[in-house]
């Protein structure tokens, strides 16, 4: 990496070797520093060198102690931020094995080498579900310059196969306006707008491919229905819980208090509760219509539908046709509340 003999870098060469080899509870001499230059580089150096560097260092803004022996205290990550980097890392769906292999080692390397054994569990990543398609980098590089420019982008939309491969939804590509991008439920979407019609849309993102941005601006915020009263990233994404098209609408539930965990993981904190009695409640929310009767039913025992009344017609369809698929007549349980308020589940016969 340096010239032989080379101590124009002297002080950049013992940065390196002072966030590799230390950290707050190892740390190293000069003479081991001197060691490690010469080793490492084939530099040659004295006490003076090395302390004149680090003086110098400290100068520019880096934390390093002094006694007993040198070590680089502050660093852009600590260990706990990198290991919650790095298993965000691990478990994600949007990348291919390769990606998160090859980005998990660079979030590795701004760590000591003492971090290195702290994340041994990587080591698993292959035997981890990965998304297949190779592109996804590229698409997110072409959809951050999309989104800045305010210009529309052109892409092949994909669904999985039976071969459990991605192919093209349709022949002709779809041409976006793109908007926004957020996780939600574990995958990566594009919020933006087919071009053809004046709604919100989403894009998962690791199912596009040959993305490229086009020369055409995009359509304004302010000429979406959706986005009408201004868009507010917090409420889509509170509104849009499962990513689907279509209105919001306001919602009323029942259910009970020990279901706030749940409300508050979906919900956040936007919904309004009335209490009924010490085990139940009213919930009044706003929630895609469509997610809402997915959601319903998730956490069907223990929700019930009270309006709008063509939501709960929907989700009491949706009952019916699961009895029919299972061959019941009847609903296969009937849901009584125990004196702590839990549910229980009385089997017919």
């Amino acid at each position: 990496m340096y010239a032989s003999g080379s101590k124009k870098m002297l002080n950049m060469m013992i940065l390196e070797i002072l966030r590799t080899h230390t950290d707050e509870e190892h740390r190293l001499t000069q003479q081991e520093i001197i060691r490690m230059m010469k080793l490492m580089y084939g530099v040659t150096c004295d006490r003076r060198s090395v302390r004149s560097n680090i003086e110098a260092l400290q100068e520019m803004g880096y934390e390093i102690e002094v006694r007993p022996g040198y070590a680089l205290i502050d660093r852009t990550f600590d260990n706990a931020e990198l290991r919650m980097l790095i298993d965000s890392v691990l478990f994600s769906h949007e990348l291919s094995a390769v990606q998160a292999n090859r980005l998990i080692e660079k979030l590795k390397s701004l760590g000591s080498r003492y971090f290195q054994p702290k994340v041994s569990h990587v080591a698993h990543l292959s035997k981890l579900h990965h998304a297949e398609n190779a592109q996804v980098m590229h698409t997110l590089d072409v959809l951050n310059d999309a989104i800045e420019a305010k210009h529309k982008v052109q892409f092949t939309y994909n669904s999985c196969g039976t071969d459990f491969r991605l192919h093209p939804r349709r022949t002709a590509p779809y041409v976006v306006n793109p908007y926004q991008m957020a996780t939600q439920n574990g995958r990566y979407y594009l919020i933006g707008n087919y071009d053809a019609y004046d709604n919100v849309s989403h894009y998962r993102i690791d199912r596009i491919t040959d993305i490229k941005m086009l020369d055409e601006p995009a359509k304004p915020k302010s000429a979406i229905r959706d986005f009408a009263q201004g868009f507010s990233l917090p409420r889509h994404m509170v509104e849009d819980i499962y990513m689907f098209s279509g209105e919001s609408v306001t919602v009323q539930l029942r259910t009970y208090t020990y279901m706030m965990d749940a409300l508050t993981d979906w919900f956040g904190r936007n919904f309004r509760l009335e209490l009924e009695d010490e085990e139940r409640m009213l919930v009044t929310l706003r929630c895609n219509e469509e997610a809402m009767k997915y959601w319903a039913l998730q956490f069907g025992i223990y929700v019930e539908i009270i309006s709008p009344e063509r939501l709960r017609t929907t989700v009491k369809d949706a009952l019916r046709r699961m009895c029919e698929i299972y061959g019941l007549e009847a609903p296969p349980c009937s849901l009584k509340t125990k004196s702590n308020g839990s549910p229980h589940i009385c089997k017919n016969n």
